[in-house]
């Protein structure tokens, strides 16, 4: 496997130290902050380990604050209910003594039912695209930080944008953006492992979105960017090392916030999952 790939995964994955307390470690990304991603993929991981034989399709968390990478999270889960059918989780994220993160989720049993969902965008297919790294640019001289924390967040997967953005001279456009992705390489069949997988590239440029319409960008100095909540629905079964089209669209800026929602497509066009978040988007 991508050595970079495989060290994602063992970042999420995390040790257990009593019953319902998991410990998970993080990575320099260039920044102070953990990587929310990180944490929301790391949470995912501590509830379902402890639910068996049931998935999860809904999760609802807020970044309470930031994360130190220099020290450990322990992951404190409350096993809020187990039915028939549905488990509920509540997951808090500690360090220093204080929550930085807190997480509701809900996973369930195998069901089959009716089958209805939404269209996906028409987009260029993903070879007839170029590799987010062809639009870096000169990033890394203007934003040394902000490019060693997108360089390793981007790393272990492909990621082709279909409308790139012109960072250098960024243009006022409709809050819309539709990136192709997939994992560098093959990834065992355990479910679990593609659903935190891609809970940890949810978070990767969606608020950006949102500064689409005003003809801005997140490298801008006097933005201050960072997740407040995050919201996921996973609708049927996937492969996040087969290509996943993301597409994320701006739906409010105001009161130094913004809210966006991103949508999970294949290439056949199948939804498999929703997401929503809001964030903090301060113009100093």
């Amino acid at each position: 496997m991508n050595p970079v790939l495989d060290e994602l995964i063992a970042l999420l994955s995390l040790e257990r130290i009593e019953v319902n307390l998991f410990r998970g470690v993080s990575h320099d990304i260039g920044t102070k902050r953990v990587y929310g991603g990180q944490v929301l993929g790391q949470a995912i991981k501590a509830a379902q380990n402890t639910v068996e034989d049931r998935h999860i399709h809904s999760l609802h968390a807020y970044f309470l604050r930031i994360g130190d990478h220099t020290a450990p999270i322990i992951y404190e889960v409350d096993r809020t209910r187990d039915g028939q059918s549905f488990s509920a989780r509540r997951v808090v994220a500690i360090q220093h003594g204080k929550p930085i993160f807190t997480m509701a989720a809900s996973f369930q049993i195998k069901e089959t039912s009716v089958n209805y969902q939404e269209q996906m965008p028409v987009t260029a297919p993903p070879e007839q695209l170029q590799s987010i790294n062809d639009f870096l640019g000169n990033l890394s001289e203007r934003a040394p930080d902000k490019f060693r924390l997108t360089a390793s967040l981007y790393a272990p997967f492909e990621m082709k944008p279909v409308e790139p953005v012109d960072l250098a001279n960024p243009k006022k456009r409709e809050p819309i953006r539709h990136l192709w992705l997939k994992a560098t390489d093959k990834l065992p069949d355990d479910p679990v492992i593609h659903h935190i997988l891609m809970a940890y590239v949810s978070d990767f440029s969606l608020l950006d979105t949102n500064l689409l319409p005003h003809g801005l960008h997140v490298l801008d100095s006097n933005i201050q960017i960072a997740s407040i909540d995050h919201a996921m629905w996973f609708h049927r079964d996937f492969r996040i090392d087969d290509w996943l089209l993301y597409a994320c669209e701006g739906v409010s800026t105001s009161g130094a916030r913004g809210v966006a929602r991103g949508r999970f497509f294949t290439r056949e066009g199948v939804l498999v999952a929703s997401t929503m978040q809001e964030g903090l988007l301060r113009f100093r």
